[in-house]
C-alpha cells in the first residue's frame, strides 16, 4: 500500500511539475513576443512648435501635418489622416474586440486569472502594433486608479505606431448591480444606479440625463469615451432575457428617455467632453420568437405577429436620432419576413443601407453586434459559434463581404483585419468602399478630441469614479424607481412600518436591518417577514447561456411552495428585482405588501418600507398574471396580456392603494 502511495505522489509531483515548467515556458514565450511586437513600433510624439503654434507630431515627421492642426475642421483633418492610412491601418481600425487591462496599469501582455475574458484577447502590443487596431471594448476594469494609468499606457502605445492614431475605449453599461458580465457590469467603483428599467420606472427624464452627465464623468475620469448603450429595444415580448436593459415596453416612453440619456453622456453636441453613444439595436430587438435570445442559434428569429415592425422604430426615430446619437448597433436577429431576404439585421442590405442609411439618413458609425464572422474559442475549443444567422452556410470571408455590402463601418467582437486585407487585395472589396467606414471611424476620434490629447489625469480618477455627489443622485434614483404594486388587505395598509418590530429576513443584509428592527432567525418568533425575490428564470445549458434569464416567469415546484408557505405563516413584505417580467398571482394575493425593484440596496428598500420616502415609481411594462396569458401574447405587440396582474404604468404611494383581486 505504501509503494502505491508513493507512486502516486511521485506521479502527481511529475504532473506538477509538468504545468509548472509549461507555465513558465508560456510565459517566457508571451515575453518574447511582446518585445517581438513593441519592437515593431516607433518613438512616442514629440511636442514641436510651427512659429508659435504647439503640436503632437504624431507621424514623427518634423512637420506640422493637417490632421495634427486643432485649427483646421473634423473633416480637413480626417481626409488627411485618411490619405496617409496604408491598407492594414484601415482595416485595423474597422475592428473592434474585447482588451484585457493588466491590474498594475502596464500593458496586459498575458492572461490574468482574474479576467477570464483575458484568456480571449490578444496581449495589448499585437493588437496594436501588429494588427493595427485602434478600437477596443474593455470588460474587467479593476480600479480607477489602475483603470486610469493602463488607458494612458495603452494611449502611449498607440501613439508609437507610425501615425499615432489613438484608442477608443468602449464599456457596456456599468453603473448598475450588473448580473449578466457579457452585456453589463456591476458598478463596483462607479456610483451604483438601477438599471435602466428602473431609470424608465421613474419617468423622469432630467434625472435620465443627470445620470448621462455623472456617468460619463467617471468614464471620462478612466479613459472611456464610446458606450456600447443605450437600448432602445422594446420589451414587448416579456421572456427576453435582455429586458432588464430596455426603458420598458412603450414606445413613445423609451424614445423620450433614450433622448434624455444621450443628451446626458454626449452633450448637445459631441465634443471633447462628450462620450459618443452607439444606440442598439436597430431596427428595435425585442419581439424574439418566444423570447429566446439571438445570441444563440435556437433564438435567431425575431417575428411581426401583431405587424408592429414600425412601431419599434419609433424609440430611434423619435428618441435616438433626433439627440444625434454617434453611433448605432443592429442585433443578431432575423427580422423574418420583413424584408427581402431573412437574414440578420448586420447582414440585411435593406435595414442598413435601405432604411437606417437612407430613410433615416443615418451618416454615422454602424458596428456589428459582437462575433458575426468568427465563433469564440478558449484555447482552440468553441465556446460560442458566430451568430452569423441566415448566412451560417457562408464562409468568414463571405460573412465579412455582405456584412460590409449590408453598409456595416466596423466589425463587433472581431480581430481579423488580415482578412479584410486580403478581401481587398483579391478585388472583392474596393479600398475606397473602406474609405467611407474609416472616414466615419476618425471623424469621431477628431470630435472626441481623441488626436489632441487622449490622456486622463490618474490622481483624479479615484476622487470622480464613485465620488459621494454620484453616489447620492444614484441613490435617490434607485429610491424614484422603487414600485410599490401592493399595501396590504381587505382595506388594511400595511406600510409604512413604524416602531421596532421583530423581522425575519431573506435576501437581507442583517446589519443593515438591525437600525429598523430586531431581526429574528426563526419566523414564528417575528413580528414579520421582509424577503427579497429574483424574477424566475429558466436558462438553457451552456458556458454562456446561463447569464442570460430566460424560460418562464412564474415560481415552480419546491422553491414556490416554500415561499408560499412563508407568506402563509406571517405577514411578508415582498420584495422582487424584475430584470424581466414575472408572473406571481399566488405570491402578490398572499403576500402583505409587494414591492419590485430594478436594481436597489437593502438600505433603500428597507428605508421605504419604514417611511422614510413614498414610492413613486410606475411600472415600465405589464405584469402578466399566467403563463397562459404569456403565450397567447404577440412578440411585437405592447402590453397585449389578457388581464394582466399588473398594467403598465401602475404603481402606488402612501397616499394612494388599490387591492388584488
Amino acid at each position: 500500500m505504501n509503494k502505491v502511495a508513493k507512486i502516486f505522489g511521485w506521479g502527481l509531483f511529475s504532473l506538477a511539475s509538468l504545468i509548472a515548467l509549461g507555465a513558465i515556458g508560456y510565459v517566457w514565450y508571451l515575453g518574447q513576443q511582446s518585445n517581438r511586437n513593441l519592437a515593431l513600433l516607433g518613438d512616442a510624439a514629440p511636442i514641436l512648435k510651427h512659429g508659435d503654434y504647439r503640436y503632437r507630431d504624431l507621424n514623427k515627421n518634423g512637420e506640422l501635418d493637417p490632421y495634427e492642426d486643432t485649427r483646421l475642421t473634423v473633416n480637413e483633418r480626417t481626409e488627411n489622416l485618411l490619405g496617409q492610412m496604408t491598407l492594414l491601418e484601415k482595416t485595423g481600425t474597422m475592428f473592434i474586440d474585447v482588451i484585457a487591462v493588466d491590474p498594475e496599469g502596464e500593458l496586459a501582455e498575458s492572461p490574468y486569472f482574474g479576467d477570464m475574458f483575458s484568456f480571449i484577447a490578444l496581449q495589448n502590443s499585437e493588437f496594436l502594433a501588429v494588427k493595427k487596431m485602434n478600437h477596443f471594448n474593455v470588460v474587467r476594469m479593476h480600479d480607477p486608479k489602475a483603470m486610469a494609468k493602463w488607458q494612458n499606457t495603452i494611449q502611449k502605445t498607440a501613439e508609437r505606431t507610425r501615425l499615432g492614431i489613438p484608442v477608443t475605449l468602449a464599456t457596456d453599461p456599468r453603473h448598475g448591480f450588473g448580473g449578466n458580465p457579457i452585456t453589463n457590469m456591476p458598478a463596483e467603483d462607479f456610483s451604483l444606479w438601477p438599471e435602466t428599467l428602473g431609470l424608465a420606472a421613474t419617468r423622469d427624464p432630467a434625472l435620465v440625463e443627470e445620470f448621462g452627465q455623472m456617468a460619463a464623468q467617471e468614464y471620462l475620469s478612466v479613459g472611456f469615451r464610446l458606450a456600447l448603450h443605450p437600448m432602445a429595444d422594446l420589451a414587448t415580448e416579456p421572456r427576453w432575457a435582455r429586458a432588464s436593459g430596455t426603458f420598458g415596453e412603450d414606445a413613445h416612453l423609451s424614445a423620450t428617455m433614450t433622448a434624455a440619456y444621450i443628451r446626458g453622456f454626449q452633450g448637445r453636441v459631441l465634443g471633447q467632453s462628450s462620450v459618443a453613444t452607439m444606440v442598439k439595436h436597430f431596427s428595435g430587438a425585442g419581439p424574439q420568437k418566444d423570447g429566446e435570445d439571438a445570441h444563440f442559434g435556437y433564438g435567431k428569429e425575431q417575428v411581426y405577429p401583431g405587424n408592429q415592425f414600425d412601431y419599434h422604430l419609433i424609440p430611434f426615430e423619435q428618441g435616438a436620432f433626433p439627440a444625434g446619437t454617434a453611433q448605432v448597433m443592429p442585433y443578431y436577429g432575423i427580422p423574418v419576413g420583413q424584408t427581402t431576404e431573412d437574414v440578420g439585421f448586420a447582414f440585411n442590405k435593406a435595414i442598413i443601407t435601405d432604411m437606417l442609411r437612407g430613410r433615416f439618413g443615418f451618416d454615422g458609425v454602424v458596428c456589428s453586434d459582437w462575433g458575426l464572422i468568427s465563433d469564440i474559442k478558449i484555447f482552440s475549443k468553441v465556446i460560442k459559434p458566430a451568430s452569423a444567422w441566415g448566412v451560417e452556410h457562408l464562409t468568414p470571408e463571405e460573412r465579412m463581404t455582405k456584412l460590409i455590402e449590408a453598409g456595416i463601418d466596423q466589425f463587433g467582437g472581431e480581430r481579423i483585419p488580415e482578412m479584410l486585407v486580403a478581401l481587398v487585395d483579391t478585388g472583392q472589396i474596393s479600398q475606397s468602399r473602406l474609405d467611407v467606414s474609416v472616414r466615419r471611424l476618425l471623424r469621431d476620434k477628431f470630435r472626441l478630441g481623441l488626436f489632441d490629447d487622449p490622456y486622463v489625469d490618474v490622481s483624479k480618477a479615484a476622487e470622480i469614479a464613485g465620488n459621494e455627489s454620484f453616489m447620492a443622485a444614484g441613490k435617490i434614483a434607485q429610491r424614484k424607481s422603487l414600485v410599490l404594486l401592493k399595501n396590504g388587505n381587505e382595506g388594511k395598509n400595511v406600510l409604512p412600518l413604524s416602531g421596532r418590530l421583530k423581522i425575519y429576513l431573506e435576501n437581507v443584509d442583517p446589519e443593515i436591518a438591525v437600525k429598523f428592527g430586531d431581526v429574528v432567525s426563526d419566523p414564528t418568533q417575528a413580528d414579520i417577514a421582509i424577503i427579497r425575490l429574483h424574477a424566475p428564470y429558466y436558462p438553457h445549458e451552456g458556458v454562456l447561456n446561463n447569464f442570460f434569464h430566460s424560460g418562464d416567469l412564474d415560481f415552480k415546484g419546491e422553491e414556490k411552495a416554500r415561499i408560499l408557505k412563508l407568506l402563509k405563516t406571517l405577514p411578508t413584505i415582498v420584495d422582487i428585482y424584475l430584470d424581466r417580467a414575472a408572473v406571481i398571482p399566488d405570491i402578490t394575493k398572499n403576500s402583505a405588501a409587494l414591492v419590485a425593484n430594478f436594481g436597489a440596496t437593502d438600505e433603500v428598500l428597507l428605508e421605504m418600507i419604514w417611511g422614510e420616502f413614498s414610492p413613486t415609481g410606475k411600472l415600465p411594462f405589464e405584469l402578466p398574471s399566467s403563463m397562459i396569458a404569456v403565450q397567447a401574447q404577440k412578440e411585437d405587440v405592447p402590453y397585449d396580456s389578457a388581464s394582466p396582474l399588473f398594467a403598465f404604468d401602475f404603481g402606488l404611494s402612501y397616499t394612494n392603494r388599490e387591492l388584488i383581486h
